[in-house]
């Protein structure tokens, strides 16, 4: 079963964003609020206790680390990544937002 949880802040039409990750994990929520920052719909999926779902972020993303984020279907990393991104002023771009 696929454990999906659809966030909504503000409609983003252009931009895909997904985030896989795990409920308590420290860096998914700090990825989540990040995200909710920037006011952009991304979906979030659970791969906690999904053993599928976890192979198939790592096939995806090439680590095995939460959270992974995806943007139009390319993978950027955890939260340290977008968290660098943004810092630079690039993660609007990324986002659709600039």
């Amino acid at each position: 079963m696929v454990d999906e949880i659809n966030t909504t802040v503000d409609i983003n039409t252009h931009t895909n964003v997904v985030l896989y990750g795990t409920r308590f994990c420290p860096f998914c929520m700090l990825a989540r609020k990040l995200l909710k920052s920037k006011k952009v719909d991304f979906t979030e999926i659970s791969v906690s206790g999904d053993r599928e779902l976890w192979d198939e972020m790592e096939r995806k993303s090439g680590r095995n680390t939460v959270p992974q984020i995806f943007i139009n279907d390319e993978p950027f990393g955890g939260y340290d990544d977008i968290a660098a991104l943004d810092s630079k002023g690039e993660l609007d771009q990324k986002l659709g937002l600039a």
